[in-house]
């Protein structure tokens, strides 16, 4: 298992993890080195902007820290249901996104940026160390910005609902729990509206300093993040993969429209994905097509694309995923080795286009019950990992050979 590897262009030196889930999960072990690469660090975001679905309105409740949920009784114990915490503290990535920016690396990048002190800088603690940002009468005394991406920042501020949400489910039902404050990330939407902003948004001004590019893929992030939750259903990858994408180019689109003029890179990547998603349509007659849309960055275009990927997204999260729809997606997206042979579309586009499509392949892969053919067809996918793990350096001919040859194989 390589600790280096090369993708998108940059060099990145990757630990590898300790993977903990609870005992008796339901989920299938689905995570493989691929995985690895598609989790970002927690990055930093200058223009998030609110999101209705995963941000309440009125008076804000108070944060009271990590440390709520830390005791030997609640979640800083033993066995399911009891050691989130403890996987938090001591193993998960978001731990250490304050940690991040007291590095030499976020110094250079500060010192570019002029901007006098990153741990103190709203475009760094967005992300990385939210906390900073919520006014200090809202924290208990307990809170501490160290803590970087913690308990609240996914699940909200807990004053509302730290004491109610431990009564049986009979007695105080998910819906009673939302109401209260806590956010319902069971729901797929509003799971990929909570992470989106800190893991795609990237302002041109971060990229040219030089940090590293950010690329959101909720399935291949979720299962590479140390396990402290439940899925519902087994067959979830599918769902988490396209709801995840659909926000991704919801996100990009608006980011897009917001700039004049738009950043070349950016749109090569929106174009890579709207793609993707694009031929990922029909695979189910309950989830809305993108192919009537251009690759024109007109602003219009790109409000367009924005509120239908918002549509894909939602409509994702409802939809009840089967092993048949899963194939069939998989086997859709395997069948475009000829479009990597169009000589009119630029290299850098087709980069982009193999860079998510290699992703989605991955994840698909993972997520059916081991067969012949799609086991015989993952080594395939090995040799596509390495045509896009330097994207100036990609060949789409190339990569059209390979991808219609892992196609085969599927068959």
């Amino acid at each position: 298992m390589p600790s280096k590897l090369l993708f998108g262009g940059l060099r990145k030196k990757l630990s590898i993890p300790p993977c903990v889930r609870p005992p008796k999960s339901p989920a299938p072990a689905r995570i493989g080195f691929r995985q690895l690469l598609v989790f970002a660090a927690a990055a930093c975001v200058v223009a998030s902007r609110p999101n209705p679905a995963v941000t309440g309105s009125g008076a804000r409740p108070d944060f009271l820290g990590a440390q709520s949920c830390a005791s030997s009784g609640c979640h800083g114990g033993a066995g399911a249901n009891k050691d989130q915490y403890l996987v938090w503290s001591r193993r998960d990535f978001h731990l250490r996104a304050y940690a991040t920016l007291t590095t030499a690396r976020s110094a250079r990048l500060a010192e570019v940026l002029n901007i006098k002190d990153p741990t103190r800088s709203q475009v760094c603690t967005s992300c990385h160390a939210p906390l900073y940002e919520v006014p200090r009468e809202k924290h208990s005394h307990e809170v501490n910005i160290t803590e970087g991406v913690s308990c609240e920042n996914c699940h909200g501020p807990a004053e509302a609902w730290i004491r109610s949400h431990t009564r049986p489910v009979e007695d105080f039902p998910r819906t009673q729990k939302v109401a209260a404050g806590m956010r319902d990330l069971k729901h797929l939407y509003v799971r990929a509206n909570t992470c989106v902003a800190c893991h795609q948004n990237m302002e041109p001004a971060l990229l040219k300093a030089g940090h590293p590019e950010l690329l959101f893929e909720l399935d291949g992030q979720s299962v590479t993040q140390p396990r402290h939750w439940r899925e519902e259903s087994e067959l979830y990858g599918p769902a988490l993969w396209m709801v995840g994408q659909a926000a991704a180019l919801r996100e990009m689109s608006w980011q897009l429209s917001e700039q004049d003029p738009p950043d070349p890179r950016q749109i090569h990547r929106w174009a890579g994905l709207l793609w993707l998603l694009q031929k990922a349509g029909g695979a189910d007659s309950a989830l809305p097509s993108l192919t009537q849309f251009s690759f024109e960055t007109s602003r219009g275009n790109l409000k367009q694309v924005e509120e239908a990927a918002d549509q894909l997204a939602r409509k994702a999260a409802e939809m009840k995923w089967s092993l048949d729809s899963a194939r069939k997606l998989l086997r859709q997206l395997a069948s475009t080795s000829k479009e990597f042979d169009d000589g009119k579309t630029k290299p850098e586009v087709h980069a982009r286009r193999a860079e998510r499509l290699v992703l989605a392949l991955d994840r698909l892969v993972t997520a059916l019950p081991a067969n012949v053919a799609e086991a015989m067809a993952t080594k395939k996918l090995d040799d596509l990992f390495r045509a896009v793990q330097s994207l100036p350096d990609f060949k789409p001919s190339a990569f059209s050979k390979q991808l219609a040859e892992f196609a085969r194989q599927l068959e």
